[in-house]
């Protein structure tokens, strides 16, 4: 099977659309192959459909994706609560490389959720305000499209072990494309350092996972990587990937 057989296998005789019959066939077909070439196959396969998220903790996945498919969507979720770093990170990235960057924001303000249910409720229901925040904002801003591309990975947490290079987002029924899902922090570290890829400078200060400022704390020396986030709450994920 190529590339070409699995692209034909997304179209029934109408030439609609057929995704999910196609995410497993991907799957198994782009296991094990180069970053570039999922993304090339997402590219080819979705077109302007598809789009990749940013939390701005770095521009890895922007910087491969943008390689392939110049001027692609990059949704970014402007919860309230980012670091000011954060957000310069995004600027950079909107100066630096050929993407357009979607501010994607919740539909109330911070003050407008404080008001309505009180404040501080990323310390008293963190569940809620991640869906509320993150969740719900990004499930409308993905509706217009078939694909998005994320950047996890399985050696980030055990939530993540078993994720594909290709899935069926049954959730938001779309497909899901995580083209580094095998990527180890030192292949990280070695196409940031290769590339010259632009880095939240948050990484130099002891926080190698970032998140929103009031739920992110630095890591000490031997800590697991994102044991800085929703740290003594229970909490390993904020919810767009489960």
């Amino acid at each position: 099977m190529t590339l070409v057989d699995i692209e034909v296998g997304l179209r029934d005789q109408r030439g609609v659309l057929d995704l999910q019959d196609i995410v497993e066939s991907a799957a198994t077909f782009l296991e094990g192959a180069p970053a570039r070439e999922i993304i090339r196959w997402a590219a080819a396969t979705f077109g302007d459909r598809l789009c990749l998220t940013s939390s701005m903790s770095d521009a890895l996945l922007i910087d491969l994706v943008s390689r392939v498919k110049p001027g692609v969507d990059v949704l970014f979720i402007d919860t309230g609560y980012h670091f000011a770093e954060t957000i310069g990170t995004r600027d950079a990235v909107r100066q630096v490389y050929d993407v357009n960057v979607i501010d994607i924001k919740p539909s109330r303000t911070v003050e407008e959720q404080d008001r309505d249910l009180g404040p501080r409720l990323f310390g008293r229901n963190p569940d809620l305000c991640c869906f509320l925040r993150k969740v719900e904002p990004l499930n409308r801003a993905l509706e217009p499209y078939l694909a998005w591309i994320s950047g996890i990975r399985r050696d980030e947490s055990s939530s993540r072990t078993d994720t594909k290079v290709v899935e069926w987002d049954a959730k938001r029924q779309m497909v899901k494309v995580n083209p580094i899902a095998a990527w180890t922090q030192e292949d990280v570290d070695n196409y940031i350092s290769d590339n010259g890829v632009l880095i939240n400078p948050l990484h130099y200060d002891n926080y190698p996972s970032i998140g929103c400022g009031p739920c992110t704390r630095q890591v000490a020396e031997g800590e697991d990587p994102r044991s800085g986030r929703w740290a003594g709450l229970g909490k390993v994920e904020c919810g767009i990937h489960l």
